[in-house]
């Protein structure tokens, strides 16, 4: 009788935390997860990822290749280059992680990248050690799931890392406490308005008058009727009654703003300063001094884009971040105006350098050379020795 062995399918050792198996066995303990949905519907979250990956994504790439500069600027068919980055990025921050598939020709060369949930992507660690393996699941029905991809033909960015740089940790993570303790305040504010008195004032009968609980609701209803009735015209009441306006108390500002420094949290999560959503930020800081920080955390997470781009492209890729803060280029030119005048640099260079950045036309032409001055000289008039030296000189001719 054959005996038939099932062939051994092994698709790599997994790279999962043990932290992840042990928060699937204890589903119970919500605090430890906080899912990327969800955290963009805190006003703070989505104010600052949008903000975020819209200046990465503003940034520019310089590939030294040509065809590497190609793809960075076309990645997609499927959607515009801002649109395709902004994706990458906001998944990046989000998650710690992002991925794209690279769709290439028979020669190699890359034809369109495609963009990948991280729900559709599986990361293996191949047995012996010496490289990655994804499976993936696409949307196309045609390509359907994929075992084995090598980690060449993916682009996997990676944020924070706890097992040596293969997978990337989300920030949210840290924010799992902040943003339970924000929702329990919701839920607290929200209960202590509905179970509030709304009333607006207090109708008191004095002079030593007893009456009951239904008597008390309608001489109320009464009151409010003459109000009503009195069109806004002064309310008359007799001596057995007193009537006090309510106020509104501090108080119920301080409990709407009891969890404010949740924001706070946030930006100090992603290594920003809180004014980036709003908040207060540092008031001893100047405009200068705050874009310098703003810049500073932009290239933290830059340099893990460019390292990832470096390392499974040709050519020495980089991102220019001077059109987050300066669009219009004028600072740039400030500065460039100031190291001419200071005879650091040439007017010619400094053309030269403005061109680059495409503030100046590459075709404009040279600068006028300023025309000099011709002054008319007055010649002074004298005796006639002269006219009449020449007349002797006539004569001496003749």
């Amino acid at each position: 009788m054959p005996v038939f062995k099932m062939p051994k399918v092994s698709p790599g050792l997994s790279i999962t935390e043990d932290d992840d198996v042990l928060h699937f066995l204890n589903p119970d303990n919500k605090s430890k997860y906080v899912n990327a949905r969800t955290a963009l519907k805190n006003s703070d979250i989505y104010s600052l990822i949008y903000q975020l990956s819209a200046d990465m994504a503003d940034a520019k790439f310089i590939a030294e290749s040509s065809r590497t500069q190609g793809i960075l600027d076309n990645p997609t068919l499927t959607s515009n280059v801002h649109a395709f980055w902004q994706s990458m990025f906001a998944q990046l921050l989000l998650g710690g992680e992002a991925y794209a598939y690279r769709w290439r020709n028979n020669n190699g060369t890359d034809t369109q990248w495609e963009y990948l949930r991280p729900s559709q992507v599986t990361p293996f660690l191949l047995e012996d050690g010496s490289g990655l393996i994804y499976n993936v699941t696409f949307d196309e029905p045609a390509v359907g799931y994929q075992q084995a991809i090598p980690q060449g033909d993916m682009i996997h960015l990676r944020l924070l890392s706890q097992n040596g740089g293969k997978t990337g940790i989300s920030p949210l993570a840290s924010l799992a406490d902040e943003l339970a303790i924000r929702d329990s305040s919701n839920r607290l504010t929200l209960a202590a308005l509905g179970r509030s008195i709304m009333a607006p004032g207090v109708l008191s009968i004095t002079k030593g008058g007893l009456l009951n609980g239904k008597m008390k609701a309608k001489r109320s209803k009464e009151f409010m009727k003459q109000m009503n009735d009195s069109d806004n015209g002064p309310i008359v009441l007799d001596d057995l009654e007193k009537y006090e306006p309510l106020e509104i108390q501090g108080n119920v500002a301080q409990l709407l703003n009891q969890a404010s420094w949740t924001g706070a949290q946030i930006a100090k999560v992603y290594g920003v300063s809180d004014s980036v959503i709003n908040g207060q930020g540092d008031q001893q800081s100047s405009i200068d001094m705050m874009n310098a920080n703003y810049l500073q955390s932009l290239s933290r997470f830059t340099k893990s884009v460019t390292a990832e781009l470096n390392n499974k492209l040709a050519g020495s890729i980089k991102m220019d971040l001077r059109p987050v803060i300066d669009p219009t280029g004028d600072a740039y030119v400030t500065s460039i105006s100031n190291l001419q005048k200071n005879g650091t640099i040439g007017a010619n260079q400094a053309t030269w350098l403005l061109q680059q950045a495409g503030y100046l036309p590459e075709n404009m032409p040279a600068k006028e050379k300023p025309q000099a001055q011709v002054q008319a000289v007055q010649v002074a008039s004298g005796n006639d020795d002269s006219t009449k030296g020449g007349d002797s000189d006539d004569e001496d001719s003749d």
